[in-house]
């Protein structure tokens, strides 16, 4: 089961898991203080949970894509601590009222760690994460219903669980599970209401013929949610599943437009998040700079220019920090980084895995040619060559490239035109739906993949 909160879809047990933190982090310091008899400081106890809270998120642990064990939460939750108490330490700084005792501040912590943890463990012994899951009937069983049957990852079924497909009249059966054929006296709110399902997804190969309307209004009118596949999928998985999307879908729906309100709050996000990294980041740029120029000499360049194409297909030259060899591509040909590529420096091994070689592209923000959060930005050789054989590949050029985005969250480094097709599915769903709220939610997550290294090569 999901929310929907500003365009984003939310899993309701995740919603639920951080409610509960959230009072867990409200209640250890005041747990704390009154079995030492101290007076809490309710000022500081809420900032202290608000930027835990937030900690938490930038390590992944409200993601439905997380999937480390007891010692990877464990990890997390500590750095998630230890960032926690640096938040409060600066912010405390400028607000001497709310500032705790450094011994205070430490209990906190350790104690809000403990239970978190304790939490955590008592919740995936206790709690059925089915008993959140919507039933559904899925209304076809052909080639675009068997996208729902081979969805694997684990992340992808939290939400909902078939119950049955239905197979619509002169289509052919392609799933191999639970497929439900109607006679003409029966009902399909009957055996909806029979099965309890919850909501309706419209799979069918070919709406023209014999579609379903009046079972299907009935079933609305009855109260059972009826939504078509592309959406279904979208809200589940993340993404814009390109083998059902259909340029319909894309005309008259909701999203992938451009709102002078939204453009205006994102270009102010972007320069005031670009300013703030540059200031925080100010001396991994001088030591990555003398870094480059103590393995290959003064006279090579420390920056990499190359050309990318941008908004509505604008080509631009993105900042880099080089991280490879002056004679990369020295055939005039592009070609793709690959695991344990032979022409990346050691120095720019090291930049690459925690995505310091990026950081000159808030020049490119600041100077409007890129956001902040984004699609990444592609090669003008390669957006040719998507162009022509990926379908609604230029749709993703509908929003400034950004230095981080909803695709590098969910989908590791790409190197072939399947994973372009993959990383193209997540920036659709970005483009559709991208808010300021979306857009500091893949900033704050985006801390977990420097911090861990996530998709570098």
């Amino acid at each position: 089961m999901t929310l929907r909160f500003f365009r984003h879809y939310i899993n309701l047990p995740t919603a639920l898991t951080a409610a509960v933190e959230l009072l867990v982090l409200l209640g250890a310091p005041i747990l704390l203080d009154s079995l030492r008899g101290y007076s809490t400081r309710w000022g500081t106890a809420v900032v202290f949970a608000v930027c835990a809270l937030l900690a938490l998120s930038a390590m992944g642990l409200y993601s439905a894509r997380q999937r480390a064990r007891l010692r990877g939460v464990v990890l997390r939750a500590g750095l998630a601590m230890l960032l926690a108490l640096a938040m409060v330490v600066i912010i405390t700084f400028f607000v001497q009222s709310l500032q705790p005792e450094p011994r205070q501040l430490i209990e906190w912590g350790a104690l809000s760690l403990a239970l978190l943890v304790l939490s955590r463990l008592i919740g995936d012994r206790l709690v059925d994460e089915n008993a959140f899951k919507r039933v559904v009937l899925v209304y076809g069983a052909g080639q675009r219903a068997k996208s729902l049957s081979q969805l694997r990852r684990r992340s992808d079924q939290r939400g909902f669980r078939i119950a049955a497909y239905v197979s619509a009249p002169g289509e052919a059966v392609l799933v191999d599970r639970d497929v439900i054929s109607i006679e003409p006296d029966e009902q399909l709110r009957d055996l909806a209401q029979q099965l309890s399902v919850d909501e309706i997804v419209v799979a069918m190969d070919d709406r023209r013929r014999e579609f379903p309307v009046r079972e299907l209004l009935d079933c609305r009118l009855a109260g059972i949610e009826v939504i078509d596949l592309v959406s279904f999928l979208e809200r589940e998985t993340g993404r814009v599943r390109l083998d059902v999307l259909n340029p319909s879908w894309i005309i008259f729906g909701e999203g992938f437009r451009r709102d002078p309100v939204r453009q205006g709050s994102k270009r102010v996000f972007d320069v005031l998040a670009a300013l703030a990294l540059l200031i925080v980041t100010l001396p991994f740029i001088v030591l990555t700079t003398i870094a480059i120029m103590i393995e290959d000499g003064p006279r090579k360049p420390v920056l990499y220019r190359q050309r990318r194409v941008g908004l509505d297909g604008k080509v631009f030259n993105v900042l880099k920090f080089r991280s490879m060899t002056v004679d990369a591509e020295a055939d005039g040909r592009p070609q793709w980084a690959r695991t344990g590529d032979a022409r990346v420096t050691r120095v720019g091994r090291v930049i690459r895995k925690v995505r310091i070689d990026e950081l000159p592209q808030v020049f490119n923000v600041l100077r409007g040619d890129m956001s902040f959060v984004g699609p990444r930005p592609e090669r003008p050789e390669f957006v040719s060559q998507f162009g022509e054989t990926v379908p609604y590949y230029d749709e993703r050029h509908c929003a400034k490239p950004g230095i981080t985005g909803w695709a590098q969250l969910c989908y590791p480094y790409g190197a072939s035109e399947k994973d372009a097709i993959e990383k193209l599915q997540y920036d659709l769903y970005y483009v559709k739906n991208h808010t300021l709220l979306f857009d500091l939610m893949i900033l704050l997550q985006t801390v977990e993949v420097v911090l861990f290294g996530k998709g570098g090569r």
